[in-house]
């Protein structure tokens, strides 16, 4: 009994040295930006766009921030009103080419003449003719047409005076409120004139609240947010929601890489905080090929699969990893290649 007893408790040291053996194995954090394709992103074919603005029209005006402040002061920040202003709406436009470009999908163009003349029916715009659009990819050498087709906002302000409590006089006190809603609407369609085609007709609709309180009315309307910029930052709240429609959008994730091991590896961690990873891969290429160690030899495949990873190469990642779980079995390159299937699944989906 004594005996068996003391043979299950050596059986049980074995192991837990062996937990304890691959648990302690420093590893360093590295956040990373991954791809994600959106469902609605355009065909493969389109590359490149025109970004045109077809709602400005006789009724849309440009306001200076103070003279439209002064509009809504005149009525005590106490009103509900459509504000058809053109920097709002031209705002859309250019931050929508940027966050487009900056996705890495699309290049873009926004010309100068970028106000087009257009056709109202009772509800919408009409769609633009097919000539106007092979006339601007033409002019424009880009493969298809991006125009806001609809824009409108409404503004709703509301002041009031409220009780307060005020800690320092332990009582309440009379304080000031002011509350801002924008409610947006716009409509984007884009144009391919190869096929004659409207390839997303996109209607977004939001609002957005500013709110803020203070014992001094001076004081609250110092820091709040101005109509003007209220409405231009609408204009690039639409242009968000839209861009995350139809381009890629890069989410942040962690990944887990050794440091150290030998001198390759301690060396090559400099050059992946300085974002060498070609040389921080050549580094870890010579370990996995030269060490006759599997516990440094798995730690150098599991970094170059990471490498290969950040570099678009998710079919060589899985490769790597593999090689280094059967090099030697570590919880973290498990881990590492249950999150690369998932990312295989992923983009086996998108293809479909």
């Amino acid at each position: 009994m004594w005996q068996s007893f003391k043979i299950n408790i050596n059986y049980a040291v074995i192991i837990l040295l062996i937990v304890f053996s691959t648990s302690c194995i420093s590893t360093k954090t590295l956040t990373i930006e991954i791809p994600r394709q959106s469902k609605k992103e355009l065909p493969s074919s389109i590359q490149s766009l025109t970004l045109v603005n077809r709602t400005v029209d006789d009724k849309f005006t440009n306001l200076d921030s103070d003279s439209l402040q002064q509009i809504f002061y005149n009525k005590n920040f106490n009103t509900d009103t459509v504000i058809n202003d053109i920097q709002a709406s031209d705002t859309t436009i250019k931050a929508l080419g940027e966050l487009l470009f900056e996705s890495g999908r699309y290049d873009f163009v926004i010309p100068k003449k970028r106000f087009l003349n257009f056709e109202r029916n009772s509800f919408l715009n009409v769609e633009m003719p097919w000539k106007e659009v092979r006339e601007l990819c033409e002019t424009y050498n880009t493969d298809a047409v991006l125009s806001l087709d609809h824009f409108k906002m409404r503004v709703a302000t509301d002041y009031e005076k409220t009780s307060l409590y005020d800690p320092r006089n332990d009582g309440f006190a009379t304080a000031s409120y002011a509350k801002m809603k924008i409610y947006y609407e716009a409509l984007f369609r884009v144009y391919d004139p190869v096929q004659e085609k409207v390839l997303t007709r996109e209607f977004l609709r939001d609002t957005l609240v500013w709110e803020d309180m203070d014992y001094s009315t001076r004081a609250l309307f110092d820091r709040f947010t101005p109509v003007k910029t209220a409405l231009s930052e609408a204009g690039i709240a639409i242009a968000l929601d839209f861009a995350e429609e139809i381009s890629t959008v890069w989410h942040e994730e962690r990944r887990n890489y050794f440091p150290s091991g030998d001198s390759n590896l301690k060396q090559a961690a400099k050059f992946v905080t300085n974002g060498n990873w070609e040389t921080a891969m050549a580094l870890w290429n010579d370990t996995a090929e030269k060490t006759k160690s599997k516990a440094l030899k798995s730690k150098a495949e599991l970094n170059i699969a990471i490498a290969y990873e950040l570099q678009g190469d998710l079919n060589k990642a899985i490769s790597e990893a593999l090689k280094s779980y059967n090099t030697m079995y570590r919880l973290v390159t498990y881990n590492y290649l249950e999150i690369l299937k998932g990312r295989k699944n992923e983009l086996i989906k998108q293809q479909r």
